[in-house]
C-alpha cells in the first residue's frame, strides 16, 4: 500500500545554518516550517545544539483541494478501480542537531531524525470491507535519514543574504515488494497485523527512502521598521543516487521546492512572536516501487510561532501550522494541523 501524504516539515533545526527541506523520510514531504534564527542573538556562538519535538497525524483523505470520505475512495474499487483507502498515519518525529560555525561566514550542520510512525489502511477495499477484519496496522520506532548542511553567509557585509549546499544520506531503512516476484527488497519495515502481517509498509512509509539526495537552498532577511524584520527562504531538494535501482525494484522521491515567508517581531529579545506562509510543491516519486499517481501536489500552511529566551544562549521555540491551501494528486492523508516545539542551545 502507498502513502498518500503531503506533510509540513516540521523536523527541523533552531541553527541558522540548517533548515533543510523534507527533513524527514517519507513519501511527499514537503518540509515547509523554517526555524532559521528562531534562536538569533548567539551571533559570535560557535556550536549550537537543538532538539526539537513534531507530532503530525495525517487523519483527512484529500483530493485537489477538498476532504473525501474512505467510502467515496472504496467506491472506485466497487466500479472495478484500484485504489488504496488509507486511514490514519500518525508520525511524531525526535530531531537532535548540532551546528558549527568556524567563522560568521560559514557554517555546517548535521541533522539526526528519530522517526515514530504508526500507520493504517484498508488497502484496496471496497464499501463493504471498511471494517476492522480488512485493517492493516504498523508502528515503528527508528533511525530516519540523516543530513548534512553547509551554509555560506559572506555575500553581503550585513550577512543578510545566505546560501545552502547540503546532501541527505539514506541511513534509515528503506525498501519494499519486488512487484515481479514478491520477494523483499532493502531492509524494509513490514505490517504487524491485518491482512497484510509480514510484508513490507510502502516503500514511502520506511524510515528512510534510500536515496542520496542534494539539497540547494537561499535566504534573506530584511528589516523593515524598528521592531519587524521581513525575510524569505527557498530550498530544492531532488534525489541523485538511489540505493533501489534494479529491475522491478526501482524508487526514487519527488523533488521538492519550498519557499517560506516570515514576519518577526523583535521589540522584546526575551519573547519573539512571528508569522509564517510556507509553501511547497512536491512532484511525483517514480519507480516500480512508487505511486506515481497519488504523491505529488502543491500545498500552503499559514505558521504562527513563538521564540522565548530562557538564559543565556539558551531558546525555546513553538510553532503550529494550519493549511490554507492544497491542490494534492489521487488520494492522499492529509493532517488538519501540526505543532512542533524545541529547544536551542548556543556555546
Amino acid at each position: 500500500m502507498r502513502m498518500r501524504m503531503l506533510i509540513p516539515a516540521a523536523a527541523l533545526l533552531a541553527a541558522p545554518v540548517l533548515s533543510p527541506t523534507a527533513a524527514l523520510a517519507c513519501a511527499t514531504c514537503g518540509c515547509t516550517l523554517d526555524t532559521d534564527d528562531l534562536s538569533a542573538g548567539g551571533g559570535a556562538s560557535q556550536w549550537r545544539a537543538d532538539l526539537q519535538y513534531t507530532y503530525i497525524d495525517q487523519s483527512q483523505l484529500r483530493s485537489g483541494g477538498h476532504a473525501v470520505s474512505s467510502g467515496a475512495v472504496a467506491a472506485i474499487n466497487d466500479n472495478g478501480g484500484s485504489q488504496e483507502v488509507e486511514q490514519d498515519t500518525r508520525n511524531t518525529y525526535l530531531t537532535l542537531g548540532l551546528a558549527y560555525s568556524p567563522t560568521p561566514d560559514w557554517s555546517i550542520a548535521t541533522q539526526l531524525p528519530y522517526v515514530f510512525r504508526g500507520h493504517s489502511t484498508y488497502g484496496n477495499a471496497s464499501r463493504d470491507q471498511l471494517n476492522a477484519d480488512s485493517l492493516s496496522s504498523a508502528n515503528f520506532a527508528q533511525l530516519g535519514d540523516v543530513r548534512v548542511v553547509g551554509n555560506y553567509q559572506g555575500l553581503l557585509p550585513t550577512h543578510a543574504l545566505g546560501l545552502e549546499l547540503g546532501v541527505k544520506l539514506p541511513t534509515g531503512a528503506y525498501g519494499g515488494q519486488d512487484t515481479r516476484t514478491g520477494a523483499t527488497v532493502g531492509h524494509p519495515v513490514n505490517f504487524s497485523s491485518g491482512p497484510n502481517a509480514g510484508s513490507p509498509m510502502d516503500t514511502s512509509l520506511q524510515p528512510g527512502t534510500g536515496s542520496t539526495d542534494i539539497i540547494l537552498g537561499a535566504s534573506y532577511a530584511q528589516a523593515i521598521s524598528q521592531d519587524f524584520d521581513a525575510y524569505i527562504n527557498g530550498r530544492f531538494q531532488a534525489a541523485l543516487l538511489q540505493e533501489l535501482n534494479s529491475a522491478n525494484e526501482t524508487y526514487r522521491p519527488g523533488n521538492t521546492t519550498t519557499i517560506s515567508l516570515g514576519l518577526r517581531y523583535e521589540h522584546s529579545p526575551l519573547a519573539v512572536p512571528q508569522l509564517q506562509l510556507n509553501l511547497t510543491h512536491r512532484s511525483a516519486d517514480q519507480g516500480a516501487l512508487a505511486d506515481t499517481t497519488d504523491t505529488a501536489g502543491t500545498v500552503g500552511y499559514l505558521s504562527p510561532g513563538l521564540t522565548l529566551r530562557l538564559g543565556q544562549g539558551l531558546h525555546a521555540y513553538g510553532f503550529v501550522q494550519v493549511p490554507v491551501f492544497s491542490h494534492l494528486d489521487g488520494y492522499q492523508l492529509f493532517p488538519r494541523w501540526t505543532a512542533s516545539a524545541g529547544l536551542s542551545y548556543a556555546f
